[in-house]
């Protein structure tokens, strides 16, 4: 069952255009129209499964971050590097919470890799994954309760210090309701960590329809810095710095290129996500991934 937007989910306007059409490479095989308010440029995918039948799109063996399995080179690649920038992750929580403890929420914990091990370097941890199977792996990995929404997080009501969305913003059907939420479970000096996709990105420009970042139908939205700054403002908070995701130029773009042309090519994925890297440097953090810093 699918659903269509009539505004912009960001601006409100109703001022929406097609804008690509993109196929689902990984799962379905099924095309997807993204659409782009004329009024904000803000880009997002329409019709869309609703919440409820988005279920099957995430139902596969190959989709890592809901089952932990390797069983792909490009999957192995991806848990190898995970467990780098997981420790990155963690310096970079505490770097911003300007704190080595604390209480944190990752909403859309997966199978809670980062959480473990936000957990063993001293800090209270809370998670919500709506995905059964990745719960269930999260609480084992955790030995944590893992909430399966908002509405059954039990904090205490005691305040956050920190909550994280790694590549999560996109997924959310209802994006402006859980983010009034999520920024009623904050302290007064609280901070989100959000990190998306960037479609301003120069591996974006290089594979087009075929850049594996689109995701389509499991992100739903689309995002710039300027759209990113646009919805966060709209809630009353602002972006304090942005930080790069240099290691996602070169995965995407080796999803990419197999979309592309049929086959891996690692070198060619290398040199582009090399390119794309260069590029952010140069432009204004324009990254294929972004980390935001966000407060009140």
């Amino acid at each position: 069952m699918y659903e269509k937007l009539t505004e912009c989910p960001v601006c409100a306007s109703d001022n929406i255009k097609n804008h690509k059409v993109v196929i689902d490479h990984s799962i379905s095989k099924e095309s997807f129209v993204i659409m782009i308010c004329d009024n904000c440029s803000f880009q997002f995918t329409n019709p869309r499964p609703t919440q409820e039948s988005i279920g099957k799109f995430y139902d596969s063996d190959e989709y890592i971050s809901h089952t932990n399995k390797a069983n792909t080179p490009i999957n192995l690649i991806y848990k190898l590097v995970r467990k780098y920038s997981t420790r990155n992750k963690v310096q970079l929580l505490k770097t911003i919470a300007k704190k080595d403890k604390g209480r944190v929420l990752d909403y859309g914990a997966g199978t809670g890799y980062f959480l473990k091990a936000v957990k063993k370097s001293g800090w209270s941890i809370y998670g919500v994954e709506p995905d059964n199977s990745a719960r269930k792996i999260a609480e084992e990995t955790t030995g944590t309760k893992i909430a399966s929404s908002l509405d059954d997080l039990k904090t205490k009501n005691k305040k956050l210090d920190v909550i994280t969305m790694w590549h999560v913003l996109e997924h959310i059907h209802d994006i402006n309701q859980v983010f009034i939420q999520l920024k009623s479970l904050l302290k007064e000096k609280g901070k989100m960590i959000i990190a998306v996709p960037n479609i301003a990105s120069l591996d974006n420009s290089i594979y087009n329809e075929e850049w594996a970042a689109y995701d389509v139908p499991r992100h739903l939205y689309h995002f710039n810095q300027e759209s990113m700054k646009t919805f966060i403002m709209k809630h009353g908070m602002r972006i304090k710095r942005t930080y790069p995701m240099r290691f996602d130029s070169y995965y995407i773009s080796m999803l990419s290129e197999k979309y592309k042309s049929g086959k891996t090519n690692y070198l060619k994925s290398f040199i582009n996500g090399y390119k794309s890297n260069s590029y952010g440097e140069s432009h204004k953090n324009n990254f294929s991934s972004i980390i935001y810093e966000v407060k009140k």
